[in-house]
């Protein structure tokens, strides 16, 4: 039996539960930095005097960095390996951090966000695709939930560090300790990285290096598994040939492809959305500061254990079936929440109920796309719907910014962006069982 199907069907060891934990922790980053502006955007505003779609250009500045990391480094990673472009994006973001604690305008923000996000798209692009090798059939959807529920316990602290920061000493107080925080968790980070996240067994068995049979044995051993006497690729398996975009759509590729594109690209335009408007829009409505920020904090902790629960209830049902119930019910629960803004406990309640829709949502796209390509196009074919999905993220803040400067109301934008959703749903109804492009490694 190869390896690949070893870990597939062995109980998970207490080492590859401790991958999926750091990639857990490399997720938060995402959480933090998206929803720290997004709880200062009106001191922002009031700062730079910004409008509306100005500000919503600024919420879009991040994912565009995302999305442009997403789509270049992915490639790369196929071609490199995961690991070296996971440090290498870490240190990006890390550095956009601390620079955008001493933007002196909106532009420069903007800028510092960009490179932010260029660093965050890597990272999630290779650690995705980690998170999900390193899991067995039983307990990957788990295992991709908690890391995606990462993104929610960034959030909450975010938001929690920005009601607060904002407040007593200003909005830029919150990406200095932002700053002071991730600089100082940067070398113990990656350390930990260096010494603990392995490369990826399957980009290591396509790889064709003389070295590359004893890597994946110490891999083996670590994760409690018998050593394996050769690496066998086929013809087409080479890392020369890794990473080709035309190869997301050769032969019955392409309908996987396009379907998965329009799944992520719709179920991140709702998740930015709601996640990057909903505290400003619901002063909009009439709620006080504090209260809207309340509500937005319980969407990202809705979010948290929405990921959880999907990741649990997809160790009984098929990852896809679920999704279309998650986003199906997304949609509805998005009108429900707008309108229950007079009832202020209704209104936490519900936000609690979407944040952790939408975000069982996310939990299981990045559960299924990797499992829609073979080794030597994974992180590719991940990398590309997580970009093409930022380009819905980058929309979103900013078309809402538009629409709301043209007279529309909180209540017609949620309503709007349910029905988006709902084409999710849609995609996802028309993907089924799909080929898997590129050959899969053999390590026997």
């Amino acid at each position: 039996m190869d390896l690949r199907a070893r870990i597939d069907a062995a109980p998970m060891s207490p080492y590859q539960w401790l991958i999926v934990a750091l990639c857990i922790v490399l997720n938060i980053l995402d959480g933090f930095d998206v929803m720290a502006l997004a709880f200062t955007a009106k001191s922002i505003s009031a700062d730079f005097g910004l409008s509306g779609s100005a500000i919503g250009v600024l919420l879009s500045a991040g994912l565009i960095g995302m999305a442009v990391g997403a789509l270049t480094l992915a490639p790369i990673a196929d071609r490199v390996g995961r690991r070296p472009l996971i440090l290498l994006s870490v240190a990006l973001a890390t550095v956009g951090m601390a620079l955008s604690a001493t933007a002196g305008s909106a532009g420069q923000l903007g800028a510092w966000r960009v490179l932010t996000g260029l660093g965050i798209g890597g990272i999630l692009a290779c650690t995705t695709v980690i998170a999900s090798e390193y899991s067995s059939a039983r307990w990957r959807g788990l295992a991709i939930s908690l890391y995606t529920a990462g993104y929610g316990i960034g959030a909450t602290l975010g938001g929690l560090a920005a009601v607060y920061l904002r407040t007593e000493h200003g909005w830029r107080a919150v990406f200095v300790v932002g700053a002071v925080l991730t600089g100082a968790a940067l070398l113990l980070l990656v350390l930990l990285l260096v010494l603990l996240l392995p490369e990826s067994i399957e980009f290591l068995a396509t790889r064709r290096r003389a070295t590359d049979l004893a890597a994946v044995n110490r891999i083996a051993r670590r994760i409690g598994q018998e050593q394996v006497t050769s690496l066998e690729t086929s013809a087409r398996a080479g890392t020369d040939r890794a990473g080709r975009i035309a190869d997301l759509f050769s032969g019955a590729g392409a309908r996987p492809t396009i379907l998965l594109w329009i799944a992520f690209f719709t179920t991140m335009f709702g998740f930015y959305f709601v996640n990057s408007w909903t505290p400003a829009l619901l002063e909009t409505a009439g709620l006080t500061t504090d209260q809207s920020a309340t509500a937005g904090m319980m969407l990202t902790l809705g979010g948290t254990v929405g990921a959880v629960v999907f990741g649990m209830a997809a160790t009984r049902r098929p990852t896809r079936t679920l999704l279309i119930v998650f986003t199906t019910l997304s949609a509805l629960f998005m009108a429900l929440f707008i309108v229950s803004t007079s009832v202020q406990s209704v209104a936490y309640a519900l936000g609690i109920v979407i944040g952790g829709l939408v975000n069982g949502c996310i939990a299981g796209l990045y559960t299924l796309a990797p499992s829609l390509y073979g080794p030597r196009l994974r992180t590719t074919g991940v990398g590309w719907a997580i970009g093409i999905g930022r380009a819905g993220a980058i929309l979103a803040p900013t078309a809402a910014g538009m629409l709301l400067d043209s007279g529309w109301t909180p209540a017609q934008l949620y309503f709007a962006v349910g029905g988006v959703v709902l084409l999710a749903t849609l995609a996802l109804v028309f993907l089924r069982r799909a080929p898997v492009p590129g050959p899969a490694a053999v390590v026997s």
